[in-house]
């Protein structure tokens, strides 16, 4: 080696021998060291974000020695990777959990107290990157979580949207939506990888000829392109050193402006492109219900998922010259319908841009894809109209149709003659609209098909994708969803974390079943008063919240009976308020009598367009306006919705909750996550046989969960013999004073018929969701509630015994599944910098 060549190995040694320490002094330099070089700030001129910039900076560097680590590891091992495609990571703020997995909260905060500044304030200084809508995207969250704390070889990919979910306001009782720009001050874990831009194509015409050797080709040509470019989150795993990448893709125009229009004064003209191009990744689900955003929305799909398939064949590419081996290093896991474009686009790169021939990039294709079923609601089940895809993705149409016509083709040789079924399963249907059946596409292209709960699972196998489970039976399987107990106990409920700590040690966290050592222990009268200290102290934190937001005050005595998730009529929170002017009336009727002291609170945000929705909204308020006012009820009622639900603001609604409120219409849920954090804190579930309740049922007893209602197959039975819920009305005093009340203006007294659209959906549009017929019964649920509340002994037992039982809820469980029965991957440690 030269002289040259050994002084810069030797420079490289300095880097790769040594890592940044942990110690708090030296945690405390690389923060004044940022303060001065990355933030241009003093102490005499910082601010507090500075101070936040700083700290994070200074645990970013130490996450990028580990993320280099990890990442040279899957490399040099030529380990098979999981691709997990998600058009939604709903990912809440990212330092306070860097600084847990990395086993950094204690010399953070140390530091911070030496600096004169308080951790807790600096953490609040991260907005939530709100990148999803509810529960898809929070689960996202948890999987890349939990891939990395058990280190496999794994990317998530997405969409860096400019304005993610919007700010929710409360204006007079309405929701009110606003721009969530939560980019404005920068995003200080991100890296710009500008190495990995993509072209992607939109539009455009198929050129089809003949090659040499008689095959033919087809080469899409004069399109309109925009560029993919990818910026990269770290998620550290659990104190294990592994870091693994999230990777979401911004828009950027091919051209910036076209400098002759802007030189003749076309200013507007000569942005336009640049403008239009961009706006793909500007703001997370475009008001789809008009066909400007429609087709904005498709685009997004194909944006995503086009950039993510060219840059997983160059990551094979690294090591392989050939795609013989590409499913047995690749998997793509599609998180619902959204990514599904994937399979046709890997189909075209091969065929188009390879030369690779149908069968073969078939085979491979089917082999890597795997696809999750998230829902059963029609809406959610995608269906994109031809002409749209016709005019967008003329190349993938014609690779959908060929997909087809061969799937039909074995549909008819196994079953002749049966044209009803043809049409049911064709991926293209032909009524009301011509259209892509999304699902049938993932399915049919896919080798593993899996729900996302027991139940769900059942139904898509048994009614949704009955004919496809006909056929494939071995491609369905379940995988019951989870939550990262590293967030959503560890980091949310530190004082209940110590409390379990003490009596069975932290095993727990990375491996959720030890919990169960608690169940022994739920009868100890000291475990079960300390518990119940936590848990008050809990609810005094989320009562100074709702005081500093809204200027409600809280009995801290009072049952926390909590709704948080997004407002749907599914969902049933016009059920839950139903219920509250109920129990109103009850107090009215007879102010002396004995009543349990309850506080009713909701949050979850309606999408911008459900009209319905956004009216429950308004009534909760109203109702909220009527009883938090009424002297009468004072002590003993009060309702709140806390606005812009995110998962910042979860974090202090679950480990606060007396009671888990999971009421959906049996068989609409698909699995729920929100009812799994409420366990792993000690809430009880008052719920539906819906969802994964069904599965926590199971696990932590009849005693210990209070259920009510129609079950999924009562459901669809009462449906078939013709269900008319004016009877329940007719035949229910309580059901009917409460509606009644509601019509006559009680809770609108400057509109009277403000909430006649609901009731409307109630009593004459059929009762879709079937509140009238579950009210009473979830009423009778409510009371056995609360007199077991009334138990303290008993209370305490069962929220020890549903912590204790909520093992099976981790989303390492889950992964761990999908791990072993889907993607066969294993895990890879990562390397130490001298080994570089």
């Amino acid at each position: 080696m030269s002289a040259k060549g050994t002084k810069q190995e030797n420079l490289w040694k300095m880097v790769e021998q040594n890592y940044a320490s942990d110690d708090v002094e030296e945690l405390k330099r690389d923060i004044a060291r940022h303060m001065e070089y990355s933030q241009a700030k003093t102490r005499h001129t910082a601010q507090t974000l500075d101070w936040y910039k700083s700290l994070a900076l200074a645990v970013r560097d130490r996450v990028m020695e580990r993320w280099n680590d990890t990442q040279e590891a899957y490399y040099r091992n030529d380990a098979k990777r999981v691709y997990y495609l998600s058009m939604e990571f709903l990912l809440g703020r990212t330092m306070h959990n860097a600084l847990l997995n990395l086993d950094l909260l204690e010399p953070a905060r140390k530091a911070m107290q030496d600096f004169g500044m308080d951790l807790d304030e600096l953490i609040v200084e991260e907005p939530d990157a709100g990148l999803g809508n509810g529960g898809l995207g929070r689960l996202a969250a948890c999987f890349v979580d939990s891939m990395a704390t058990m280190q496999l070889p794994a990317t998530g990919y997405g969409i860096r949207y400019d304005y993610g979910i919007f700010e929710q306001a409360i204006v007079d009782g309405f929701q009110v939506e606003r721009p969530d720009d939560w980019l404005r001050q920068g995003n200080t874990w991100e890296i710009l990888r500008p190495e990995y831009t993509y072209r992607v194509q939109f539009g455009g015409r198929v050129e089809q000829s003949t090659d040499a050797e008689g095959r033919l080709r087809n080469r899409w040509v004069d399109t309109d392109d925009v560029l993919a470019l990818p910026y990269d989150l770290p998620v550290p795993g659990y104190r294990n050193r592994t870091v693994n990448s999230l990777r979401l893709w911004s828009a950027r125009a091919l051209n910036r402006f076209d400098l002759k229009e802007f030189n003749k004064g076309e200013y507007i003209q000569a942005m336009e492109d640049r403008v239009l191009g961009e706006n793909i990744s500007k703001v997370l689900y475009p008001k789809d219900d008009i066909p400007p955003g429609k087709i904005l929305r498709l685009k997004q799909e194909y944006f995503f998922v086009s950039a993510t398939i060219q840059d997983i064949i160059r990551r094979y590419r690294v090591n392989h010259d050939d795609f013989e081996a590409f499913p047995d290093k690749v998997a793509i896991q599609l998180n619902d319908t959204h990514p599904a474009l994937a399979i046709p686009e890997l189909m075209r790169l091969w065929m188009d841009e390879e030369g690779m021939d149908w069968d073969k990039a078939w085979a491979l294709s089917v082999k890597t894809f795997a696809y999750t079923n998230h829902t059963i609601l029609p809406e959610a089940l995608e269906h994109w109209p031809v002409r749209i895809l016709h005019d967008m993705l003329p190349r993938h149409l014609q690779i959908i149709y060929e997909i087809n016509r061969r799937f039909l083709e074995q549909v008819a040789a196994s079953h002749p003659d049966d044209e009803r079924l043809l049409r049911r399963m064709s991926i293209v249907e032909e009524q009301p609209v011509k259209s892509v059946r999304m699902a049938h596409l993932a399915i049919v292209g896919s080798h593993s098909v899996n729900g996302v709960a027991a139940l769900h699972t059942e139904i898509i196998k048994a009614q949704l994708f009955g004919d496809f489970h006909g056929m494939w039976p071995e491609r369905f399987n379940n995988k019951t969803n989870g939550v990262t107990q590293r967030r959503w106990l560890k980091l949310c409920n530190p004082q209940l974390s110590k409390l379990i700590d003490r009596r069975i040690g932290p095993d727990w966290v990375t491996d959720l079943g030890k919990l169960k050592g608690l169940a022994d222990l739920a009868d100890e009268a000291k475990l079960q008063k300390r518990w119940l200290k936590v848990k008050r102290e809990k609810k005094a934190e989320l009562a100074k919240l709702v005081l500093d937001q809204l200027g409600i005050e809280l009995d801290l005595d009072s049952i926390f009976d909590v709704q948080i998730k997004r407002i749907h009529e599914y969902k049933r929170q016009l059920m839950n308020i139903m219920h509250v002017v109920a129990l109103y009336h009850r107090i009215k009727d007879d102010p002396k009598a004995d009543f349990a002291p309850r506080s009713f609170i909701f949050a979850g945000k309606a999408a911008p367009g459900y009209a319905m929705a956004k009216r429950v909204i308004k009534l909760i308020h109203a109702v909220a306006d009527v009883v938090n006012n009424d002297e009468d009820v004072a002590g003993r009622l009060k309702v709140v919705f806390l606005p812009n639900y995110s998962v910042s603001m979860a974090q202090k609604l679950f480990p606060a909750a007396d009671v888990s409120e999971q009421i959906s219409t049996a068989g609409y849920e698909a699995s729920g996550t929100g009812n799994m954090k409420f366990q792993l804190n000690g809430a009880i579930t008052l719920g539906t046989l819906d969802g994964a309740n069904v599965e926590i049922l199971e696990e932590v007893g009849q005693a210990n969960i209070f259920i009510f209602g129609l079950k999924a197959h009562e459901v669809a039975e009462l449906r078939q013999q013709g269900y008319h819920p004016q009877e329940h009305y007719d035949r229910e005093p309580e059901l009917k004073r409460v509606v009644d009340a509601i019509a006559h203006g009680d809770f609108s007294p400057d509109e009277p018929g403000r909430f006649k659209p609901i009731l409307d959906s109630l009593l004459t549009a059929g009762d879709t969701y079937m509140v009238m017929a579950d009210f009473a019964a979830y009423a009778e649920a409510h009371e056995q509630m609360v007199v077991a509340y009334g138990d303290r002994k008993r209370w305490a037992r069962m929220s020890i015994l549903n912590t204790a039982f909520g093992g099976k809820f981790s989303s390492d469980r889950t992964i761990g599944q999908y791990a072993s029965e889907i993607w066969d991957v294993k895990a890879v440690a990562p390397l130490h910098k001298k080994d570089r």
